[in-house]
């Protein structure tokens, strides 16, 4: 037999082994077989890599950082908010490679977790007062991070007990914490007759080792696997505003349009979530929707109530809910293609929201992936005053027809010489125009000297049926006809970037607006005032805020929107793809 040492690697011991086999008459197939699997490359490769593992696990590594993704995120926005070039392009592109994000979301959640801590042993001089069968000691290990379970006092017996476990946090992953648990002591200390808010104080300051003394509920609950329902936020929630939140330094604060993971609805009142992408393990609490709803109600009741709602419009008195919406009637009396030349005035489009209306509070979204076989989504774009939104929409569309197109609207006024049925318009009489309206063929139209013009369903069919990305630009009271499974839309909210002050005249967002290339302070302060409303009463069922500073930066931007929208999935109503 080979002579080895101790520090011999097991590679070089199967090598020396495999030079000292020499197969008799009795087992020579299988030795041969033997002689052959060690000499392969590859399992010499595998046993290189096997005593690398051994050797780094003697290391006992530790991270850097538990937020590695995070920070990646955090770098590849900063590239991309400017141009880029050599070792820029390459770390970008490193950055936001599939695989990359993947490593780094593997090595937060190794990170966090905090696998195979050391634990000191029990001290010898743990009080015994109760039967053994009832008490359980369990030892913690907390790292700068929130126990992750909140207490309360019990009214009937005073005792101190576990009221929720936060999912993901460092009770959760012990398995060892339920609640109903009754405390009683922390680190050997008594807390029978302390305060929940005082004991919560000493759990939050205390670092490393926890030891804590339970009595066990006697039911335990079963844990569950985390939940697969995804949110859409539909408002701003800052917990430390709130005073109904039972811990707020437990709530989980998001703004409108965060993609929240309900992983527990145990709790009637206050749900557990995560924030999708932000890298952190342990949920946190946000109100429920019934909840949620319970409460702006009584503040309408009260009068002290000034959020948005589900908008109605002053021209459509139907109560379609606002995640799918319904083929119904035209909303609206604007004409697609002819913003400049044609509008109501802007009282007559200034609808308030209806009392009646559902609060805005969560939308139940899943990914969507489109297929090859899929029919395009429809990209709607609306814009606030000065966006100059069918100029942009035209501008892309010409930039690639064979991949873009745009619907073609219908008219009552004659055809001119030079234009050409289906290009320009389509042109109808005023009795069949009429009629179309009374079968709710229209998603907007409106009547512009003496002519009524319009946007039917059926022409935004006819450019998906060719396989192409219809783009159309709508007043926003379209999107309640739009927004069905059918047409998937992806909305882009198109606003101006408004430059100087209110105080003199600066020059106009786009090139030709305005006299002289300038604004005035009225006109200003409506557009203005134009962005904001419609991103309150809008803003939720908007994908993507595109701010135009030029028209050729405008439509580049919009170009990258279309783009990702075909080849990145993206969040959508979950009525979207489920028959």
């Amino acid at each position: 037999m080979p002579v080895v040492s101790p520090n011999t690697g097991l590679h070089e011991v199967l090598a020396l082994l495999t030079s000292h086999l020499h197969p008799d008459a009795d087992h020579k197939e299988d030795l041969l077989f033997l002689k052959e699997v060690f000499s392969e490359r590859s399992f010499d490769y595998l046993m290189k890599i096997h005593e690398r593992l051994r050797l780094y696990e003697h290391q006992s590594p530790t991270p850097v950082l538990h937020s590695a993704s995070c920070l990646a995120e955090d770098v590849a926005e900063e590239l991309q908010s400017g141009p880029l070039e050599g070792d820029e392009q390459e770390l970008f592109l490193l950055l936001t490679a599939p695989h990359i994000k993947a490593i780094l979301a593997v090595h937060d959640t190794v990170a966090q977790k905090n696998f195979d801590p050391v634990l000191p042993p029990l001290p010898e001089d743990l009080d015994d007062e109760l039967e053994e069968e009832s008490v359980k000691i369990v030892r913690l290990v907390k790292n700068k991070e929130p126990l992750g379970a909140t207490i309360r006092r019990d009214e009937v017996t005073g005792a101190v007990v576990v009221a929720r476990i936060m999912r993901g946090g460092a009770a959760d992953r012990s398995g060892l914490v339920h609640v109903g648990d009754e405390l009683r002591e922390v680190n050997g200390s008594l807390i029978i007759h302390k305060r929940p808010d005082e004991i919560s104080q000493i759990l939050s300051k205390s670092q490393g080792s926890i030891t804590l003394k339970i009595i066990p509920a006697i039911k335990e609950e079963d844990k569950l696997n985390e939940s697969k329902v995804y949110l859409r936020a539909l408002f701003d929630y800052t917990p430390f505003e709130d005073k109904a939140t039972p811990c707020q330094e437990a709530g989980l604060p998001f703004k409108r349009g965060d993609i929240l993971q309900v992983v527990s609805q145990d709790d009637p009142t206050w749900w557990q979530a995560k924030r999708v992408g932000d890298g952190n393990l342990r949920a946190g609490l946000i109100p429920s929707r019934h909840f949620q709803e319970k409460r702006l109600a009584h503040r309408v009741k009260m009068g002290t109530y000034q959020g948005p709602v589900s908008p109605q419009t002053p021209y459509d008195q139907a109560t379609d809910k606002e995640d799918c919406g319904s083929e119904g009637s035209s909303s609206g009396q604007s004409v697609a293609g002819l913003r400049r030349s044609f509008r109501l005035s802007r009282k007559d489009r200034q609808g308030s929201p209806s009392d009646t209306g559902d609060f805005l509070i969560y939308e139940e979204v899943t990914l969507y992936q489109q297929q090859p076989n899929d029919r395009p989504r429809v990209v709607v774009l609306i814009g606030s005053l000065g966006a100059r939104i069918n100029e942009l929409k035209q501008k892309v569309i010409a930039e690639n027809p064979h991949r873009y197109g745009a619907a073609v609207p219908h008219t009552t006024r004659p055809r001119k010489t030079h234009e050409k049925e289906g290009v320009e318009y389509h042109f109808i009489s005023k009795q069949a125009f009429e009629a179309d309206i009374q079968s709710n063929k229209f998603i907007e139209h409106g009547e512009y000297k003496d002519n009524q013009y319009g946007t039917s369903l059926e022409s935004i069919r006819n450019v998906l049926a060719r396989k192409k990305l219809c783009v159309v630009d709508v007043q926003p009271e379209a999107l309640k006809i739009l927004r069905t499974p059918e047409f998937k839309p992806y909305v882009v909210f198109v606003k101006p970037r408004i430059v100087g002050t209110l105080r003199r005249r600066t020059t106009a967002v786009s090139p030709g607006e305005g006299t002289n290339g300038h604004i005035h302070d009225e006109d200003l302060q409506e557009m203005r005032q134009s962005a904001e409303q419609m991103d309150q009463q809008y803003g939720h069922w908007v994908d993507r805020v595109l701010l135009k500073e030029d028209p050729t930066s405008a439509s580049n931007e919009l170009r990258n929107v279309l783009e990702v929208l075909e080849r990145e999935p993206q969040w959508v109503p979950v009525c979207w793809v489920r028959s």
